[in-house]
């Protein structure tokens, strides 16, 4: 793995961002650049490249609530400065099959349900070697 993988992590709750972050700086897992909100996390793809992400994706709340998957077709359409192959996981409340359908169209790499132990993101992060074979 190389010295410094810059990863991205997307997640509204402060705590969950702060502990995955810190702990993954102190396994020697790379860098975790935190994004509360998408914008912050459009803004962030624009300026740097990241060599892996894990997005939270969330649907709102009421029927026929749509998640919003525009993130991670910036990526995959190459409109961010990492290259649009890179390993995106993404972090849901609940999976229905147009969704994995979705992410499976886009090349995600991994779907976590929550709730989940922190210990689920820092194995995600784990899989980003840059030099590792993909697994689509």
């Amino acid at each position: 793995m190389p010295d410094r993988l810059n990863m991205l992590l997307v997640e509204e709750q402060t705590l969950l961002r702060k502990t995955v972050s810190l702990t993954a700086r102190s396994l020697g897992l790379g860098t975790i650049h935190e994004a509360a909100t998408v914008q912050a996390a459009e803004r962030m793809l624009r300026e740097q490249a990241f060599h892996g992400a894990v997005i939270s994706l969330d649907c709102g709340t009421g029927d026929g609530c749509e998640y919003n998957l525009s993130l991670l077709d910036k990526v995959r359409n190459g409109t961010s400065a990492s290259v649009p192959t890179i390993p995106i996981a993404v972090m849901v409340d609940h999976a229905t099959t147009e969704l994995l359908k979705d992410l499976r169209d886009r090349r995600i790499s991994r779907v976590i349900l929550k709730p989940f132990r922190a210990k689920v993101l820092l194995d995600a992060f784990a899989t980003f070697d840059p030099n590792a074979p993909r697994q689509y």
